[in-house]
């Protein structure tokens, strides 16, 4: 994609300032917003050389690993990229589809889904005229980068960011951001922004949660204990103000309350950890494998930090942690998928972007009440 760069000289030195221009740009046209999901990223492809690739950029991200830049930079490039991607892609070869990567499938609907749900909303034609919505990946394709530089030069000067990560957490929502700011600060005209940090506790996304749950009770009934899963931090982002494991347990509890449950009938528990270092507890596997010897024999596990199935849902808590309960005794493991595209969720989603449109839609109609007006002018 073409843009155009115009430069500014700093006197007396120099530093040339490259910004980038909007190909699109008239002084005379109406506001114009972007609506941007985000989710965390898939590799191309389950082999080791796409997984090393995502690998590399995701475990590179300082907010993803907190540890001094060198001594990780021999970890990774020294040890964990020449084990981890073919370990990792066999995993990714479990829960592949013909269509592709389950994140990125889920996450293409949901952006259709949200499309259709504004469109409902508001009209096609006004939709088409004044709102873009897309998708984009923190990691992987199609960038953050990208995409933004897509909304910019088709207009957009209002973005409103919805990361999918309903717990805010420096390693998911503080990066997102970081790759906004980091694109932005090219632009030589920023937008109005909008940046969605957390929706742990909406009334929407509780509710979407506690129906899901629901409906599947009303299925299948209900196991002994129903836990709730998280993906894990180290314990000392915790410690150091990460606010994660707080949102993550009052999510449970608001989930709780919905469902009328006891405290006896639920848990909180957190997954996915790597590496030696303390992380938050109770972990997921370790808690299902004593589970059964604590009269436990059935569990229906859900993930609410999750917006949309993927490796650590699918893999992760359907087959390997179903193993470790299973093994330990238990007789009863079900899995609850992720909200992906419910409908819940995407009102959800509706709920939390459509309080930032009103500008928007506002402007276009005073545009599009005085163009019938000169127009009805002219022809007198």
């Amino acid at each position: 994609m073409s843009v155009t760069e115009h430069h500014l000289t700093e006197p007396n030195t120099r530093a040339i300032m490259k910004y980038i221009a909007s190909t699109t740009f008239n002084h005379k046209q109406s506001l114009k917003t972007g609506i941007l999901l985000v989710n965390l990223g898939t590799p191309d492809a389950p082999d080791a050389p796409s997984l090393r690739r995502y690998l590399k950029e995701f475990l590179s991200d300082p907010r993803v690993v907190e540890m001094p830049r060198l001594i990780w930079w021999m970890i990774l490039n020294g040890i964990i990229l020449n084990i981890r991607p073919k370990r990792s892609a066999k995993a990714y070869q479990s829960v592949w589809t013909e269509q592709g990567s389950p994140l990125r499938i889920h996450l293409e609907e949901q952006t259709r889904q949200l499309i259709n749900r504004y469109e409902s909303a508001l009209g096609d034609s006004i939709t088409n005229r004044c709102i873009e919505i897309d998708y984009a990946m923190r990691y992987g394709q199609p960038s953050v980068d990208s995409v933004l530089q897509k909304m910019m030069h088709a207009g957009v000067n209002k973005i409103i960011v919805l990361p999918l990560y309903p717990q805010y957490s420096a390693a998911t929502t503080g990066s997102t951001f970081d790759a906004i700011a980091k694109t932005l600060t090219r632009f030589r005209q920023v937008p109005e922004l909008h940046f969605i940090s957390h929706y742990h506790d909406h009334p929407a996304f509780i509710q979407a949660i506690g129906n899901k749950i629901k409906r599947y009770w009303q299925q299948s009934g209900k196991a002994q204990k129903l836990i709730f899963s998280y993906h894990g931090i180290p314990k000392r982002y915790f410690d150091n103000g990460d606010p994660y494991h707080c949102e993550c347990y009052k999510t449970s509890r608001l989930i709780a309350e919905y469902l009328e449950l006891n405290e006896d009938e639920y848990m909180t528990t957190f997954q996915s950890r790597f590496g030696r270092e303390e992380w938050l507890k109770p972990y997921t596997d370790e808690t299902l494998k004593l589970l059964p010897q604590q009269g436990v024999k059935s569990v229906q596990m859900v993930c609410p930090g999750f917006s949309a199935d993927c490796l650590e849902t699918i893999e992760e808590i359907g087959i390997e942690n179903r193993g470790y309960f299973m093994d330990a005794g238990g007789e009863q493991y079900e899995y609850i998928e992720a909200l992906n595209s419910d409908l819940d969720h995407i009102e959800m989603m509706y709920q939390l972007t459509s309080n930032y449109i009103g500008d928007t839609l506002n402007q276009q109609d005073v545009l599009m009440r005085s163009q019938q007006a000169l127009k009805f002018g002219a022809e007198k």
